[in-house]
């Protein structure tokens, strides 16, 4: 069957393929293939002017050229490479070994050329772990930065919106789902706000360890035919000019970084503390989406009606606040991958198994479902109101939660058990704001006091809020 959005069998290349195609560029086979030649003809650069290794010639502005050149692959020449994998080509016979075909595609590219005399310099003294390692590193830093922050950036954005228009709306709190100390719409989305900024403040100054070295990463095949070279201080020079290329983009924040002390493989830590990191950001706004369903449901936020849209086959009045279920489901997706991924690559046999190779194909669903889950976030937020009626219907039908305010003055009057005196009055039933008034009148305080307490309403008993909402 042909392979297109209403073929493929997962959803974030299906349904969802709009969205997630910003992701292709970073996660798809063709980007690894591409990451891993990009690693490859930077390694060849550095060997040709490395102290120490006086066997490779330098290499001519044009030859260094031709390798960045190269660097570039097409698609067309990702087929390639596929096929020395796969089935053999132009006299390559099938290597069933990824990083060895791409291994084998620049020596191909290369011959004829100036640079035919250092092919054997291609992949020199590697293993296919340090060409992943350090591959999987650029994609995750770039996938992160020029897709991932700026998409929980729009989202951001649209929580503050919220946050600063209503800081002074005030809301009836519910804690255990019951009626509470009441507050404002607007504070209640600025902690959403907070906790993103923290989050996401974490994500975008992490670092991204990767290794070098060889089959066993101490340098072992380099030390017999170079011993000269200073190998370690060469591993350290190439991943910080990897990790620099980035530094001219425009908000470049994930840094790479050498793990002098490895395996065969990197141990993956830092990739858990990322996806840790971005599993974090996902229940904070999984969060925020079922808190969104609730107000909704509760007619305290509105939905803008769409011109065409269903929102159920039989009911016609239905206006569903499907965003914000679309987000829940999505960050639930999203986080069992990355829960999944911060337990399993941390963890290898010995100096090294195959078993996260596999799993770390999966990087690219775990960010999709993430970031369907973000941009419908802002599509739901786009289509919202705040019914500002409501809110203070709810709170006027609530009287009771002034109980808090009047006994806690009563006890800097020395009042007498005042707790218990509300307990008596409020737990348990209806009350009133003429019940209330009744209690306040019925008090042996000052008359200034009384006139304050009777005063009070749940629609300006509502703190602080207004100025924690702005902050």
């Amino acid at each position: 069957m042909l392979l297109e959005p209403l073929t493929a069998v997962s959803s974030v290349d299906g349904r969802y393929r709009a969205t997630a195609a910003a992701l292709a560029g970073y996660f798809s086979e063709y980007a690894l293939l591409k990451k891993r030649v990009i690693v490859e003809c930077a390694y060849l650069r550095l060997l040709s002017s490395a102290r120490g290794i006086d066997m490779m010639r330098a290499l001519t502005e044009r030859e260094l050229e031709l390798l960045r050149a190269l660097a570039d692959i097409s698609i067309e020449d990702a087929h390639i490479i596929k096929a020395i994998e796969r089935e053999g080509y132009q006299g390559i016979p099938a290597t069933n070994h990824d990083v060895k075909a791409v291994e084998y595609f620049i020596k191909l590219k290369l011959k004829g050329t100036s640079l035919e005399d250092v092919l054997e310099w291609v992949h020199f003294a590697l293993t296919s772990e340090d060409v992943n390692s350090v591959a999987h590193g650029l994609a995750l830093r770039d996938a992160i930065e020029e897709v991932m922050l700026p998409a929980l950036e729009g989202v951001q954005k649209e929580i503050i919106a919220l946050a600063r228009a209503h800081a002074a709306t005030p809301m009836l709190a519910r804690t255990h789902g019951q009626p509470a100390t009441p507050t404002t719409f607007g504070k209640e989305m600025n902690v959403f706000a907070k906790r993103l900024e923290r989050q996401v403040d974490t994500l975008k100054h992490s670092a991204i360890l990767v290794k070098w070295g060889g089959p066993s990463a101490n340098y072992n095949a380099q030390m017999v035919a170079l011993p000269q070279a200073e190998w370690l201080g060469l591993a350290r020079a190439f991943v910080k000019s990897l990790s620099a290329q980035g530094m001219a983009r425009k908000g470049h924040f994930v840094r790479l970084e050498l793990n002098e002390v490895s395996t065969q493989i990197e141990p993956h830590d830092t990739y858990a503390e990322m996806f840790d990191n971005l599993r974090r950001i996902n229940t904070i706004l999984l969060d925020l989406s079922q808190d969104m369903w609730r107000y909704i449901s509760d007619g305290w936020v509105t939905q803008k009606p769409k011109e065409g849209e269903v929102g159920s086959s039989a009911m016609p009045h239905k206006v569903n606040p499907i965003d914000f279920e679309n987000a829940e489901g999505n960050f639930g997706v999203a986080n069992a991958l990355f829960e999944h991924l911060s337990r399993k690559l941390p963890v290898s046999r010995l100096q090294r198994d195959l078993s996260d190779s596999t799993v770390e194909r999966t990087f690219g669903t775990a960010f999709a479902h993430s970031l369907i889950g973000y941009q419908s976030l802002v599509r739901g937020f786009g289509k919202v109101g705040v019914n500002e009626t409501a809110l203070r219907e709810a709170l006027a039908a609530h009287p009771e939660v002034l109980a808090e305010a009047i006994q806690t003055v009563l006890r800097v009057e020395n009042v007498e058990m005042p707790y218990e005196k509300l307990k008596a009055l409020t737990r348990g039933r209806a009350v009133s704001m003429a019940d209330l008034a009744a209690f306040i009148d019925g008090l042996d305080i000052r008359p200034e006091l009384k006139a304050k307490l009777l005063a009070l309403t749940p629609e300006t008993y509502t703190g602080l809020a207004s100025q924690l909402a702005q902050e």
